[in-house]
C-alpha cells in the first residue's frame, strides 16, 4: 500500500485498531482522528478566508481553526454590542485517507462525528454519505457500509461552514453570547457492528430495580433472543442477575427486575453497567455494554422534584465547555477537573447551554451531579424540523446518563413549544422539558431575580421555581457577593428546588492572531465571567460558595473562657447522615515574634469530633474535647470530610480577643524617653528614633520619622463616612508616654496618640459619642446610607512588595461576600490582578481590596515597612485601590466606591453588586445605618502602630 509521508505515521496506528478477528460480536470503535485536542491526528486542511487561508496545510483534528490560526475570530454579539454588519464566515475543507480491513465486510460501518461547526458534508471516496448536518454542538452519524472500498485506501472528505445555509441555526447558535468557533472539534470515528444486531437503547432504570429498555436501528433475526446481566462498577465478579427474553424486529422494548441495586444519586453515584447479549440458536450474534445508574425521578407539579422519594434542591452552577487554548475542543481530564472542581464549591448540580462532551457527563455520572442538559438556542429556536432532528440527536447520546435529570429547550426564548413532545418520544424516562428563564408548565426558572422578586412569583408563587440563573458574575461581581442572603430567602419556600448561578470560569480565549503581551480575550465584559479564571484559577467566591453551601453547617458562635466545645450542626444533605462525614480540629499558634521573625504556626491540640446521627435536614448538638492547652492557642480551626474523602469546608474562630493579640505580638523594646514638643501648628511626638509629626489645625499626621529618615505614612487619619472639624488639641504626658488628643466636631468625638518610650504608638478612637448634638437629632445621631465607614492613611504602592497579617483571608472581601475566609497567619506578594482580565498574570487572592477581622499586619515595603495591630474587632484593613478593568465594553464601575486614600481601618465597607443594582439585593448587601444615643460610649477604634526597625530582635 503506498501512502504519502504526511498519512504514514497515522496510517499505522489505524492499521493496529483493526487488528481483530471476523468472528467479534462486540461494538468496534476506530479513530479516525485523536480522541481529544491532546492527541490529535494530522488532516490535509484549507481554510477560505482569514488568517492562513486559500492554500492546503494540515491541521489538528479535533481542534477550532482559529485557535490553530486559521479563520477568524468572533464573539457571538456580533450584531449587539460589537456592532458588527455581520460574522466571519470562513469555510474549511478537510481531507484524510484511511484503509478499511476486508473483514469489515458484510458489517454495519458507520462514521460518528462528536461535533462540528457547523454545517458539516461528509463524503466517502467522492461520494456523499448523506445530507448535510446543520448545528455545532451535536453528534452525528452516517451509515457508509455501501461506500467504502473494503481492503484498500478510502478518502474522507469534511466540508465545514462556521454560518450555516440554515438562517435559524445562525439565529439559534451564532447571534448568542458566546465564541463563534468552526471546525472538527470533537472526535471522529468509525463504529462496527456484526450484520445482525441490536442499536441505540434508552434504559429507564428505576431505583426499586425495575428496568425498561427501549431499542430502535437494530437488525435482528427472527427466533432471536437477549439476555441481559448488570454488574456494579467498582465490585468484584462477573456480571449478574443474567435474564433471557425473546426478541424480533417488532419489539421495542425489554423489560427487566432486578434484585437488590443500590441507588444513583450526586452522594453516592453507584453505577452499574448493563450487558445484552444478541443470541440465536446459543450463537451470539451481538454484545453490547452500557453505563447506567438506578435512579427514580418524580416531578410534582405545585410540590418539588423527587429523585429516589427525596425532595431535592439543586445548587447549582453554568457551565460553558470552553479551555483557552483550543476553545471548545477540550479531554476527559479536563472534564474530570471541572466536575471535581464544581463538587469542591459543595455543589450538587451543573447546567449546559448545549450538549456538553459525553465525558463530562460521564464524570457527572461517576462522581456525582445533576445535569440541566439543554438544545442550544440562545434566545433564538433553531426551526422545527431541525430543531426536532438536533433533539433526536441530543436524546439519542444522553439518556443513558443517570446525571442528566431535566432537558432544557433553549435559552430565554430560544425555544418552540411544540417540540417539546420530541424529548418525550425519545426518553422512556419522561423527563421534564423546561424553557430556562420561563415560567412555564408548572416550573419557574425566571433568571436574575431580585431579592424581593414575589407578585405571584417565587415565594408568593404557585410553581415549583428554580432560578436557572442567578448570582451573574464580572470582574468579581456576583457569585459569592449576596448569595448567602439569596438563598437563605428562596429556601423560606416549600416549592424551591434549587438555583444556577452565571458561571463557572472565564471565557478567555487565546488570540493566535495577536502580537504583543496581550494574548487572552474575553471580549471585554461580554464572554462569561466565573467563579473560576480560564485556566481554573480560583477567586474570592470559590471558597464563599464552598462555605454557604457546605452540607455541614454551624451555628453561629463566639468563643469566651466559658466555652465547653459545644456546637450546633445542621446537616444540609439531601440523602447523607452526617455519621458518615469526619470533623477533625486543629488549636493554633502563632510565636509571638511571628511579625517580626520567620515564624509559622503551629498546632497545639488536635483531634476528631465524634460526630453523631444527624439526618438531612436535622440539627444536633456536637460536643468537641477542650483540653487545658485549648486556651494556649490562638484560633480553633475545624475540618469537615465527606464520606469519600472530599473537603467539605473550614472554619475558624478566634479564642481571644484582639487585646490580648497585640499584647502578644507587639514586641515591647528597651526603655526609654519620650519627647512632646510644640513647634506652631505642629505637634511632635517622639519615643525611641520614632517622631510623628501632628496637624493642630486637621489632626492629620503629617510626617513619620525613623531616624532621620521619613516613612511616607502620612495625611491621615481622614474620616470615612463622616464629617469632621477639629476642635481643640491636647497634649500632655500620661507616666512616660507623650500624648496628644485631637477632639472634633462632627462624627469623630476624639483621637488620642499616645507615643510610647520604646517608638510604638497607640491611636484611640471613639467616634459618634454625643454626636446627636451637634446634629440636630435631639440627643441621639442617626445615619441611613452609609456603605463606608472608618479612616484613612495616604501610603504609596509603588514601594509595597507584599504583607503578613493576621485575620480573616487569604482572599480580600466585600460586605456581602465575608464567608469562606478564615482565621490565619497569611502572607501574600503584591499583585495589580484585575479580576477577570488580567489573564495573563492572574494571581490569586488579590493583593488590594479589602480584608476581614484584623488583628495584626505587617506591611512589606523595604525600608518603609511597618506593622499595625488592632485592640479593636471587627476592623477591616483596606489595601489600596484595585485597577478598573481596561477593556469593558459598557463602562461601568466593576468595582464599588474606595475610600480616599491607600491604607484605610473600616468598621463598614461596601457591598458588590451581582448584575442587578445593590438596592435588587439583600438585606446583608444593604448600606447600614447607625444610631448614637445620648449617654452612649460611642464606637471605638484603637490601633497600635509600630514604625521602628526591629527584624532582627
Amino acid at each position: 500500500m503506498m501512502v504519502s509521508a504526511k498519512n504514514k505515521l497515522s496510517v499505522i496506528v489505524l492499521l493496529l485498531g483493526f487488528m481483530y478477528t471476523a468472528t467479534a460480536q462486540n461494538t468496534q470503535k476506530t479513530y479516525l482522528s485523536g480522541k481529544d485536542f491532546k492527541h490529535p491526528v494530522k488532516w490535509e486542511f484549507m481554510c477560505t478566508g482569514g488568517n492562513n487561508s486559500g492554500q492546503w496545510t494540515s491541521i489538528d483534528v479535533p481542534s477550532q481553526w482559529e485557535l490553530k490560526g486559521f479563520g477568524t475570530y468572533t464573539y457571538g454579539r456580533w450584531y449587539k454590542e460589537l456592532d458588527q454588519k455581520e460574522p466571519s464566515k470562513e469555510e474549511g475543507f478537510y481531507k484524510y485517507e484511511f484503509e478499511v480491513p476486508a473483514t469489515y465486510k458484510n458489517q454495519q460501518v458507520k462514521i460518528f462525528f462528536g461535533g462540528v461547526m457547523t454545517d458539516t458534508h461528509v463524503k466517502i471516496n467522492g461520494k456523499s454519505a448523506g445530507a448535510a448536518h446543520q448545528g455545532g454542538f451535536y453528534r452525528f452519524s452516517y451509515d457508509i457500509s455501501d461506500l467504502l472500498v473494503y481492503g484498500q485506501k478510502n478518502l474522507l472528505e469534511v466540508h465545514v461552514k462556521k454560518h450555516s445555509d440554515n438562517e435559524h441555526v445562525n439565529n439559534a447558535e451564532r447571534k448568542a453570547d458566546w465564541w463563534l468557533f468552526g471546525g472538527i472539534y470533537r472526535p471522529v470515528w468509525l463504529e462496527i457492528k456484526p450484520e445482525n444486531h441490536i442499536g441505540n437503547i434508552f434504559i429507564n432504570a428505576e431505583a426499586d430495580g425495575q428496568m425498561r429498555v427501549n431499542i430502535s436501528g437494530s437488525n435482528i433475526p427472527s427466533g432471536a433472543s437477549v439476555s441481559a446481566s448488570v454488574k456494579k462498577l467498582g465490585s468484584d465478579g462477573d456480571f449478574k442477575q443474567e435474564q433471557s427474553v425473546d426478541i424480533d424486529k417488532k419489539t421495542e422494548t425489554l423489560s427487566f427486575h432486578w434484585e437488590h441495586v443500590d441507588a444513583w444519586n450526586p452522594e453516592t453515584p453507584n453505577l452499574y453497567v448493563l450487558q445484552l447479549q444478541l443470541k440465536k440458536e446459543g450463537r451470539l450474534l451481538h454484545k453490547l455494554e452500557q453505563r447506567f445508574g438506578f435512579r427514580t425521578i418524580d416531578f410534582r407539579k405545585k410540590d418539588g422534584i423527587y429523585v429516589n422519594g427525596k425532595k431535592i434542591v439543586m445548587k447549582g452552577i453554568n457551565r460553558h465547555t470552553i479551555w483557552p487554548e483550543s476553545g471548545r475542543s477540550t479531554d476527559r481530564d479536563l472534564s474530570i477537573m471541572d466536575v471535581n472542581l464544581i463538587k469542591d464549591m459543595n455543589m450538587n448540580a451543573v447546567r449546559t447551554h448545549y450538549p456538553p462532551d459525553d465525558h463530562f457527563l460521564d464524570a457527572c455520572d461517576s462522581l456525582g451531579l445533576f445535569v440541566l442538559d439543554e438544545l442550544a438556542g440562545w434566545q433564538n429556536p433553531y426551526d422545527k424540523e431541525t430543531g426536532a432532528k438536533l433533539i433526536a440527536e441530543m436524546v439519542t447520546r444522553d439518556v443513558n446518563h443517570p446525571s442528566v435529570i431535566i432537558w432544557d429547550q433553549g435559552n430565554e426564548g430560544g425555544w418552540i413549544d411544540e417540540l417539546d413532545s420530541v424529548f418525550y418520544q425519545y426518553d422512556p424516562q419522561k423527563r421534564i422539558v423546561i424553557h430556562p428563564w420561563a415560567d412555564y408548565n408548572g416550573w419557574d426558572t425566571h433568571h436574575y431575580p431580585t431579592y424581593l422578586t414575589g407578585v405571584h412569583r417565587f415565594l408568593d408563587g404557585e410553581n415549583v421555581f428554580f432560578p436557572t440563573e442567578f448570582m451573574h458574575g464580572t470582574y468579581d461581581n456576583g457569585h459569592g457577593s449576596g448569595l448567602e442572603d439569596f438563598w437563605n430567602r428562596f429556601r423560606e419556600s416549600p416549592l424551591f428546588a434549587g438555583a444556577f448561578m452565571w458561571a463557572f470560569s472565564d471565557a478567555a480565549v487565546l488570540r493566535t492572531d495577536w502580537k504583543g503581551e496581550r494574548k487572552y480575550d474575553s471580549k471585554g465584559s461580554l464572554a462569561p465571567d466565573g467563579i473560576l479564571g480560564p485556566h481554573r484559577e480560583k477567586e474570592g467566591s470559590f471558597y464563599a460558595v464552598r462555605d454557604i453551601w457546605c452540607p455541614v453547617q454551624f451555628a453561629p458562635l463566639r468563643i469566651t473562657s466559658s466555652f465547653d466545645g459545644t456546637f450546633l450542626i445542621t446537616n444540609d444533605y439531601i440523602y447523607t447522615d452526617l455519621n458518615e462525614c469526619k470533623l477533625t480540629y486543629s488549636v493554633k499558634s502563632i510565636p509571638e515574634k511571628a511579625f517580626y521573625t520567620a515564624g509559622e504556626p503551629v498546632s497545639v491540640a488536635h483531634g476528631e469530633i465524634e460526630l453523631p446521627d444527624i439526618e438531612p435536614g436535622e440539627t444536633r448538638k456536637v460536643k468537641m474535647d477542650v483540653r487545658p492547652s485549648f486556651f494556649d492557642g490562638d484560633w480553633l480551626e475545624i475540618t469537615a470530610h465527606d464520606p469519600a474523602g472530599r473537603l467539605l469546608n473550614v472554619w475558624t474562630w478566634p479564642i481571644h480577643l484582639p487585646g490580648y493579640y497585640s499584647d502578644k505580638f507587639l514586641v515591647k523594646g528597651e526603655s526609654g524617653k519620650t519627647a512632646l514638643t510644640e513647634k506652631g501648628d505642629i505637634v511632635e511626638l517622639q519615643g525611641g528614633n520614632i517622631k510623628v509629626r501632628i496637624d493642630k489645625n486637621s489632626g492629620i499626621i503629617r510626617n513619620v520619622y525613623r531616624n532621620d529618615r521619613e516613612i511616607p505614612f502620612n495625611k491621615g487619619p481622614y474620616p470615612v463616612g463622616m464629617k469632621t472639624e477639629v476642635k481643640k488639641v491636647e497634649t500632655r504626658k500620661e507616666n512616660e508616654s507623650a500624648v496628644c488628643i485631637v477632639h472634633y466636631n462632627g462624627g469623630i468625638d476624639r483621637i488620642k496618640w499616645a507615643m510610647h518610650p520604646d517608638g510604638r504608638l497607640k491611636m484611640e478612637m471613639v467616634a459618634l459619642k454625643n454626636a446627636g448634638r451637634s446634629s440636630g437629632f435631639d440627643g441621639a445621631f442617626y445615619e441611613g446610607e452609609i456603605d463606608k465607614f472608618g479612616i484613612t492613611f495616604n501610603f504609596p504602592e509603588k514601594e509595597v512588595s507584599g504583607i503578613k497579617w493576621f485575620g480573616k483571608g487569604p482572599y480580600r472581601v466585600w460586605k456581602n461576600r465575608l464567608r469562606g475566609t478564615n482565621y490565619n497567619l497569611w502572607q501574600k506578594e503584591y499583585n495589580n490582578t484585575i479580576t477577570g482580565e488580567s489573564f495573563e498574570n492572574l494571581i490569586y487572592p488579590e493583593f488590594k481590596g479589602y480584608h476581614a477581622d484584623l488583628i495584626g499586619a505587617k506591611l512589606e515595603a523595604g525600608e518603609d515597612t511597618f506593622r499595625v495591630f488592632s485592640e479593636s474587632e471587627n476592623v477591616f484593613l483596606r489595601l489600596f485601590t484595585p485597577d478598573q478593568p481596561k477593556y469593558a465594553l459598557k463602562g461601568a464601575s466593576a468595582y464599588p466606591g474606595f475610600p480616599p486614600g491607600d491604607i484605610s481601618f473600616m468598621y463598614e465597607i461596601p457591598a458588590m453588586r451581582s448584575f442587578k443594582p445593590i438596592e435588587h439585593h439583600g438585606p446583608h448587601s444593604q448600606p447600614s445605618n447607625i444610631r448614637i444615643k445620648k449617654g452612649d460610649e460611642g464606637i471605638q477604634m484603637n490601633l497600635w502602630f509600630d514604625f521602628r526597625n526591629i527584624n532582627d530582635q
